[in-house]
């Protein structure tokens, strides 16, 4: 509801890329990690994303926070978000190991450009028949601080956590839920970058189980998933069409059109395939679709 204010389009043909990555050169204004994809010298800007999305109609985007969790290492996000705040609202990271999850979530949402969190883990046992007390969980203070302060959470759970997703969910109904990529949760040897310097999850032997042990979630009205991320787990090439029944099977017999949620996952598509056709992969894959 956050970008239902005045636009240069109709609501009804408002499009927003609700998953995407800016960073600059890292310096002594924006620091951030540093590493083989994103080195020092490396920069894909909130300008390039905007001339990219004009050019191809995109309204808004939702920034997702890379190179770093630490409260200096969001300076640039804070900075797109606040040049451009009729453009972009955002989503930060939370350091795994911190004391107060609770004053950090804060202090990045203190002028309610960033709206939620993107989450990594959940931190349990790793046995999934094991008893589960989700006040013992490592993000449990993170879910509750969301419940309390209308956060949302973004997740991209590793395989290994996707068990007690669940619990919290039903923990805390009212928290708004997000799950990247077409809830596709990476195991810690399915993950690697491709010559095209793109995520990938490999799929060789089908989808993790993880994602369809999720599908439950679709009882829950505050769960969404993005369809988002189909190069990273296609065995085609764009536009990825044996891909096609997973997302007929989000639309038609899980969530539905009111919970699913377009994204680009802009810069690492940006040579393979290519922004243009990832505005279209919706069109391509559901071309039922009014």
């Amino acid at each position: 509801d956050c970008f239902y204010g005045k636009t240069k389009r109709s609501f009804s043909t408002m499009r927003i890329d609700s998953h995407v990555h800016v960073f600059t050169q890292a310096s002594t204004e924006f620091p951030r990690e540093i590493s083989k994809k994103r080195p020092a010298e490396r920069e894909e800007s909130a300008e390039k994303l905007l001339g990219l999305m004009d050019l191809y109609n995109v309204d808004r985007a939702v920034l997702v926070q890379t190179g770093g969790e630490e409260l200096k290492h969001h300076a640039y996000l804070k900075h797109c978000l606040n040049a451009y705040p009729d453009r972009f609202y955002g989503i930060g990271l939370i350091p795994k190991k911190i004391a107060s999850p609770e004053e950090h979530m804060d202090r990045l949402a203190t002028n309610g450009r960033i709206l939620g969190f993107r989450l990594r883990h959940v931190g349990g046992p790793s046995d999934p028949f094991a008893q589960v007390d989700v006040r013992q969980l490592e993000t449990y203070r993170i879910w509750q601080h969301a419940a309390n302060k209308d956060y949302v959470l973004w997740l991209y759970i590793c395989a290994a956590d996707t068990h007690l997703v669940p619990y919290l969910v039903e923990a805390f109904p009212q928290v708004r839920v997000v799950f990247n990529h077409l809830m596709v949760c990476p195991g810690t040897e399915t993950f690697y970058w491709d010559n095209d310097g793109r995520p990938q999850v490999d799929t060789s032997t089908g989808f993790p189980p993880s994602h369809y042990s999720l599908l439950g979630l679709r009882e829950y009205d505050n769960v969404c998933v993005h369809l988002s991320g189909q190069y990273a787990v296609s065995k085609e090439k764009w536009p990825y069409r044996d891909l096609i029944g997973i997302h007929e099977r989000f639309l038609s017999k899980t969530f539905g059109a009111n919970r699913l949620m377009w994204a680009t996952d802009f810069p690492w598509i940006t040579e393979n395939p290519g922004y243009k056709k990832m505005t279209l992969v919706i069109d391509e894959l559901l071309p039922g679709l009014t």
